[in-house]
């Protein structure tokens, strides 16, 4: 079975671009029960995609999902991450920048959760918001991510 470009652009250290300063929240955020893996600053050389926000939505049937479960609606948005940007030529492992909105901050330990599970060992810079509200009121979390394919050749994002 041939490997996915993106899978095969990748080093040997599991990393696209230069990620510096890396942590986990279980590390910085000991109160809550997080384990991200993030960085301060990633450094990265290639073609950027821009991924919409996405939510609790199927992306084929547009039916919103896991209504009233914030866990359950970051499960399906970055499953349609995924599938964007395995559809634009990337995958997870590109991505540089994550943004997560949230329409409570009482939600913030199950999506931070999930999203972690979905990005272990990528190590992206993320910010998180929270917000009055999203486009439709059953919707609970909104996550958008910037994602670079690195230039062919390049390793680690810099010279």
């Amino acid at each position: 079975m041939k490997q996915p470009a993106w899978l095969r652009r990748i080093g040997l250290d599991g990393m696209t671009h230069e990620r510096l300063r890396r942590f986990n929240t279980r590390d910085t955020y000991p109160e809550q029960r997080l384990d991200n893996d993030l960085c301060q600053v990633v450094k990265a050389r290639g073609t950027l995609v821009f991924v919409r926000g996405q939510v609790g939505q199927d992306l084929a049937s547009s039916a919103s999902v896991a209504l009233g479960d914030p866990a359950g609606q970051a499960e399906q948005a970055m499953r349609n991450l995924q599938q964007l940007l395995e559809e634009a030529g990337a995958g997870l492992a590109d991505i540089c920048k994550l943004t997560i909105y949230l329409t409570d901050p009482r939600h913030r330990e199950p999506v931070y959760r999930t999203v972690g599970r979905w990005l272990k060992g990528v190590f992206p810079v993320s910010t998180g918001l929270v917000v009055s509200a999203l486009a439709r009121p059953e919707w609970l979390v909104e996550i958008d991510v910037i994602a670079v394919i690195p230039d062919e050749g390049t390793e680690g994002g810099a010279p």
